[in-house]
């Protein structure tokens, strides 16, 4: 039976994706800031143990808790909207933080014990801000390409050792804690020269088209960390998959 390391599952998409690997048969080691039992399945395959991406140490003993693992599931990130004039580099380097390094920290961590067996599967899960450019999201857009050309530069080194690495890139999520999660360090970003810009794109995201479920990007990583052709790219959900094949052609 295999075993997946999911970073960030106290809500949304990393929440959802343990409950579906767990569904499916897998050992889940459910990872988060402050864990919350109750919020995932009572099982043997479950467990739920502390993690912050952002401390080398935490991620040593998360790791050290976990023992032997077959996939990671780098899910953990942060949100910021605003302006970018008004952005100060230390919100920019918080959200990189935890977007960029944090991931850079898990790879790192893990890709020892897949290489010495030669298999192992990574799952960066990033953002459709990557597949085409949307306002006001410069610092977030910015730290999730950052993971798109990493992985995509990796892959080369990790195939070598028979390890595989995927992208998975989830659209906009309205059922998720994304804006809540991010209020405080979102307080400012607005100056009043931007708002006659920033309104009517408020107005837009309050009555979106297609979106992005949780199960949608749940089902999406399962199926990535599944996938054993050489496809780097998944995207999730409807509005996701279309800016893909926009992409594409």
């Amino acid at each position: 039976m295999k075993t997946v390391f999911i970073t960030g599952c106290s809500s949304g998409y990393g929440l959802a994706t343990a409950r579906h690997f767990h569904a499916m048969g897998w050992n889940v080691i459910a990872t988060m800031r402050k864990p919350n039992l109750d919020l995932l399945p009572q099982s043997e395959r479950m467990r739920v143990i502390p993690l912050d991406v952002t401390n080398q140490g935490s991620i040593v003993s998360a790791l050290r808790a976990a023992g032997p693992i077959d996939a990671l599931v780098n899910n953990a990130g942060i949100g910021v909207v605003g302006a970018f004039e008004a952005t100060s580099l230390s919100v920019a380097r918080e959200v990189f933080e935890t977007n960029t390094f944090g991931v850079m920290s898990m790879m790192q961590a893990v890709i020892p014990q897949f290489r010495e067996r030669k298999a192992g599967v990574i799952v960066n899960v990033t953002s459709s801000t990557t597949l085409a450019s949307f306002p006001l999201a410069g610092i977030y857009t910015a730290s999730k390409t950052a993971i798109e050309g990493l992985t995509g530069s990796v892959a080369h080194e990790l195939g070598a050792f028979d390890i595989r690495i995927k992208l998975v890139e989830p659209g906009y999520g309205p059922g998720t804690r994304f804006t809540e999660n991010g209020g405080q360090r979102m307080q400012g970003l607005f100056p009043d020269a931007y708002k006659p810009f920033a309104e009517p794109i408020f107005a837009a995201f309050a009555n979106p088209g297609p979106v992005t479920s949780e199960t949608d990007v749940a089902e999406v990583v399962w199926q990535a960390a599944n996938d054993t052709t050489d496809r780097l790219h998944f995207a999730a959900g409807a509005d996701a998959v279309a800016l893909a094949n926009a992409k594409r052609h």
